[in-house]
């Protein structure tokens, strides 16, 4: 079964997502309409895609990827066998409890159905809504405290399969967007942010991590969109580094609260910066 009104969210918690920057980013996506293809190139929980698909100001096929094959998995698990998906996370709600976690965190599923569902399950169970991979790339976030978690919401499933069904979803480096995006095209980058601090650094969302010089890569295929008449909008913290990065483009600062600080007192309102050359 599909779901017939199109209101999909975002079916993964994921650290640094964008929903209380929704109407900030919307406002730029409308100031750059309009745009040819739609490309983002580090999908996480894909707030900003699914709320352009929500609002219809998504017109030709987008282009979803991420460098870490398994949570590209959760997206095609979703987007080609919803169904079975949901069976399995059922079944994973029936016997939830901390040593159930532990076995699925330690499986490894061949199947897309199985793949996609334990992503969702250990998301929604684990501490904090964490996506973190050890330099092996196996998940490795502890068993969440949770007194009734949601792991399957069924319509929300079905809502997101129906908004994926024409996205290319591929497991592939952001650098390779400089490939596929075409003049008039819009391109969104949301990558693991620059640290604040030496300790406020979270970029375990992958195996490889996400340092200095992947920030400076991306600023270099930020420029080289741009040169190719490509929009290109791009989320990240408000540092002077990041802001000597991008000293040639459009630079906004935004406020949005996170909430993933192991110290309390760290935690509340911070500043972020939205870069755009359009």
């Amino acid at each position: 079964m599909r779901s017939h009104n199109i209101t999909p969210r975002p079916f993964l918690k994921w650290a640094g997502g964008k929903g209380q920057l929704i109407n900030d980013l919307i406002g730029r996506v409308d100031r750059g309409r309009p745009f040819g293809r739609y490309h983002e190139p580090f999908v996480g929980g894909g707030a900003l895609f699914f709320e352009l698909m929500r609002t219809r100001k998504i017109e030709a096929p987008p282009y979803l990827s991420d460098n870490n094959p398994n949570l590209i998995a959760a997206y095609l698990g979703v987007r080609d066998h919803v169904e079975e998906v949901i069976a399995l996370l059922e079944k994973h709600k029936a016997r939830h409890c901390r040593h159930y976690y532990y076995s699925v965190r330690a499986q490894a599923p061949l199947d897309a159905a199985a793949q996609s569902a334990r992503i969702i399950y250990l998301n929604r169970t684990c501490y904090n809504g964490l996506y973190r991979e050890n330099s092996k790339g196996l998940f490795n976030v502890p068993f969440g405290r949770y007194v009734s978690p949601m792991i399957c919401d069924t319509e929300n499933l079905r809502a997101a399969s129906e908004a994926l069904q024409k996205a290319h979803l591929d497991a592939r480096p952001f650098q390779t967007v400089v490939d596929v995006a075409e003049p008039g095209d819009l391109v969104y980058f949301d990558p693991p942010y620059h640290p604040l601090s030496k300790t406020s650094s979270f970029t375990g969302y992958h195996k490889n991590g996400f340092g200095e010089q992947d920030q400076q890569k991306l600023a270099a295929v930020f420029a080289a969109l741009d040169r190719k008449s490509v929009k290109v909008l791009l989320s990240n913290s408000k540092t002077d580094f990041v802001e000597e990065l991008y000293a040639g483009f459009r630079i906004e600062e935004v406020y949005a609260t996170r909430n993933v600080n192991s110290r309390a007192d760290r935690r509340g309102k911070i500043s972020e910066a939205l870069v755009r050359n359009f």
